[in-house]
């Protein structure tokens, strides 16, 4: 079984494409730029997904690529066999020959792997992939706006010094508890 770059690549532009296709037609350069992908690998990856019916062209000032069917309709196994990857852990890519004219003795392991992978990869939509990347997406971003744990202690709270503003003079505050400088 090989999964290279070229299939890690698809599957990655088409989730950027299916993240930002709400907006019209996405050009390579974006993906390119977003993804650090080479332009010139995603535009031979795009020819092939367009031939493999994952994507359409759209020409003209403000084309690039669109998804060819609703994201759950297309799975990871389309993708990358769309980039004729190939999907194969059999050393004699099912020609029953492992062993010059014969079966090898673990022909059968190699064959059941195929097919559990690409059920696994068949099972898997684009629109899964989205919903996925919003969900890690709103999680980072909640724990990013979180309160810092030096101030989740409310025992903390009690050493910050309170301050009063200073009746006698404009702009001065006073502090109510000493400030302690270790």
């Amino acid at each position: 079984m090989k999964l290279t770059t070229k299939g890690r690549f698809a599957v990655t532009a088409m989730l950027d494409l299916a993240l930002h296709a709400q907006s019209g037609p996405v050009s390579l350069a974006a993906i390119s730029e977003r993804q650090k992908i080479s332009l010139s690998y995603l535009e031979q990856l795009f020819g092939k997904l367009r031939r493999g019916q994952c994507v359409a062209s759209v020409r003209g000032p403000g084309g690039g690529y669109q998804l060819a069917k609703p994201a759950a309709q297309l799975n990871v196994a389309d993708i990358i066999v769309a980039v004729e990857e190939q999907l194969d852990s059999r050393q004699c890519e099912g020609k029953e020959s492992c062993l010059g004219e014969k079966r090898c003795m673990t022909h059968d392991l190699w064959e059941s792997l195929n097919d559990t992978v690409l059920r696994y990869l068949s099972g898997i939509t684009l629109a899964d992939l989205v919903q996925k990347h919003h969900a890690q997406n709103i999680q980072t971003h909640t724990q990013t706006i979180a309160a810092p744990q030096s101030l989740k202690n409310t025992n903390d709270l009690k050493s910050i010094p309170k301050v009063r503003p200073d009746n006698t003079s404009r702009g001065r505050v006073k502090l109510e508890t000493p400030l302690s400088i270790s």
